[in-house]
This record gives C-alpha cells, sequence and structure tokens, in this order.
C-alpha cells in the first residue's frame, strides 16, 4: 500500500430535523391541543485513533463526509430520530488542523482517543413548547439548526521513539534491518527509502523502542529538495535522533564531514525545535576502513566537525557495534521516562 502521510478533506456534520406541527385529534376530544415533536439532532462527525491503520491512503480518494441528518418530528408527541454519527478511523499519530484558521483540533496519539470534528445540528422545536395559557393553538414550530461544516487538514506523524537521519545510502535502513525485524528495501542507489519505516528494537524481555527510519535527506532538503523534506515532520516526536555518516563513501571526492555538516544545517533552517533535540553521532560502515586505520579516522572526523554529543562507531551490515549502540538508547529513553511527570487524566467528553 502506498504511505501517505498528508490528506484534505470536508466534513459535513448533519442538519437538525424539523419541529411539527400537530394537534391532538381523536374523537370526543374536540380540542386536544399541540402536540407537534421535536426533530432529531443531526448526526456528528468524530475521528478515531486506530492503532491497526499507517497511512491516510482511505482520506485521498474520499474527500468528503456527510453525517446523517436527524428525521423532523411528528405528530402525537413524537420525536424525530437522532442522525447517526459518522466515525473516521485515523492512524495514531495523526494531527487534525482546521484548514482555514489553521487551529489544532486534535492530536491523536493513543489507540482509541477520539475528537469531534464537526458537530450536528439541534432539531427544532414543535409548536408542543409553544402552548401557554394566551396562545391554546399555537402554530408556531422551529426548524432543524445545520450543521458544522469544516475543511481539515489531516497530517500523519508517525510515533517513534528514535528517528534516524543523514545522507541517502548512509546505511539507514541496513542499521534498521539489523536491529529490528523490519525489513525496509536496501540498495546502492540513492533514495531506496521512500517512505519511513518503523521497527520495534527488543532489548530484553520486556523492553524495547520504536526506531524510524526516514528518507535521506540531501542539501536543500529545507526547501524541498530530494525526499527527505516531505519527512522531516516524523522526527518531530522522536525523543533522541541518530545521526548515521558513511565513512567509506564510494565517491573518493565525497567529503563525509562537509555531508554532516549539511544535514545539521537543513535540520536547523527547517525547524529550531527539531535542531535543539539529542542527537548522537553513529559512524557507520567502519568495516570497509582498514583496522590500523580506524580509529585515527574517527578520531579526525569528530574533531574536525566538533561533536561533543556520543559517538558510536558500527558496521551495520554485520551488526558489529549495533548492541552496544542499541542498549545505550534503552538506557538513556529509561531514564528519560522514568523523570517525566505522570500523564494527567483526561476528561471524558
Amino acid at each position: 500500500m502506498k504511505f501517505i502521510d498528508e490528506a484534505r478533506i470536508e466534513v459535513i456534520a448533519g442538519k437538525g430535523g424539523n419541529g411539527a406541527v400537530s394537534f391532538r385529534r381523536e374523537k370526543y376530544i374536540p380540542k386536544g391541543g399541540p402536540d407537534g415533536g421535536d426533530g432529531g439532532r443531526g448526526g456528528s462527525i468524530w475521528a478515531e485513533a486506530d492503532r491497526n491503520l499507517n497511512t491516510l491512503v482511505e482520506f485521498r480518494y474520499t474527500r468528503v463526509f456527510r453525517a446523517r441528518s436527524g428525521e423532523n418530528g411528528r405528530g402525537s408527541d413524537c420525536y424525530g430520530k437522532g442522525g447517526e454519527d459518522l466515525t473516521l478511523r485515523v492512524p495514531v499519530g495523526t494531527v487534525i488542523r482546521d484548514e482555514d484558521s489553521g487551529e489544532v483540533i486534535a492530536d491523536l496519539t493513543r489507540h482509541g482517543q477520539r475528537a469531534l470534528l464537526a458537530r450536528g445540528g439541534k432539531g427544532g422545536l414543535g409548536n408542543l413548547h409553544f402552548k401557554s395559557s394566551t396562545n391554546r393553538a399555537p402554530r408556531q414550530s422551529t426548524p432543524g439548526e445545520p450543521g458544522e461544516e469544516r475543511r481539515l487538514h489531516l497530517e500523519l506523524k508517525v510515533l517513534a521513539d528514535v528517528g534516524l537521519l543523514g545522507m541517502p545510502n548512509a546505511g539507514k535502513s541496513t542499521f534498521i534491518r539489523s536491529v529490528s525485524a523490519a525489513r525496509p528495501k536496501v540498495a546502492d542507489y540513492p533514495f531506496t527509502t521512500l517512505h519511513p519505516n518503523l521497527g520495534v528494537v527488543r532489548v530484553d524481555t520486556d523492553r524495547s523502542f520504536v526506531l524510524a527510519d526516514i528518507p535521506g535527506l540531501i542539501e536543500g532538503a529545507a526547501e524541498g529538495a530530494g525526499l527527505g523534506h516531505q519527512f522531516l515532520r516524523h522526527l518531530a516526536r522522536t525523543r533522541l535522533l541518530l545521526h548515521l555518516v558513511d565513512m567509506a563513501p564510494p565517491d573518493p571526492a565525497a567529503d563525509p564531514v562537509a555531508q554532516a555538516r549539511a544535514i545539521v544545517e537543513e535540520l536547523r533552517r527547517y525547524d529550531e525545535s527539531l535542531y535543539r533535540k539529542p542527537r548522537w553521532l553513529v559512524l557507520n560502515k567502519i568495516d570497509l576502513i582498514p583496522e590500523a586505520e580506524r580509529q585515527t579516522r574517527i578520531d579526525a572526523f569528530v574533531n574536525a566537525l566538533g561533536w561533543h554529543a556520543p559517538v558510536y562507531a558500527i558496521a551495520a551490515i554485520s551488526g558489529e557495534g549495533c548492541r552496544p549502540l542499541i542498549y545505550a538508547i534503552m538506557d538513556y529513553l529509561d531514564e528519560l521516562r522514568r523523570s517525566e511527570p505522570p500523564p494527567a487524566e483526561e476528561t471524558p467528553q
């Protein structure tokens, strides 16, 4: 299935039913009085997060969603039936914004979490409500109110603890294959990864974290060059970024230090908060460097880059150095979780 992480839709809640004008008509009761019932409420439209979905593709082909209107009121004090609510199921991690105002309506981060997108209109009042001591036979009623209409922008941000970033062919897909059960496509040409891949890294029986492989960035990505700019948003929810660098690029003229700096600059230009996220440097493909030169090359690279955060050297294809790295990540995430306050209880709507 094609990965779709953005969609624009229109939601139209149901109209309320009209109130009825009716009078009781029975034998031997010539003046039974008004008995017109109220119209039913229009159906509302809700969004619900579903962990079984991983794309917004359903909303690319159906753009307008309408809830049912309420039924009109009837005589004999019969109220109209309310319109059924419509629930749109979206992947966990979906952010829903009002297209016109830009207001965030919902940020659905848990399975089963619901949000009201458009409220159905109220039903109209029947003439039963207008009876008084001076108006024994009212012929007034009110029409049902229209339901809310909204144009919405749906944006999926994958939920992952750790995000991978780096130039194309830095070895991100190979790394995620090495440490998790995810099986992204791996090849020796640029932009092998065309959409984000998620992998669950199981460290121990009851300890694991989610790793996101984002398509490779290139210089100018913040302005739309290449593919990576389309998916930078998926790094927004991560707690830690791993910056993978190819230490043995196939092109002898390529400068790994310049490439690493270009990636950092793209992050800064795209989003300052993303730029300030904790980042660890992961130097990949060290198996292609002669062992006698390996540490010297690593030290020279780190010094030239002026890097002060943690640095790990790995060979993703063989798994060398990967286990210490994922254990360090797990310990870091555990420490973050212990320091976080417990989530506040939500008030049900």
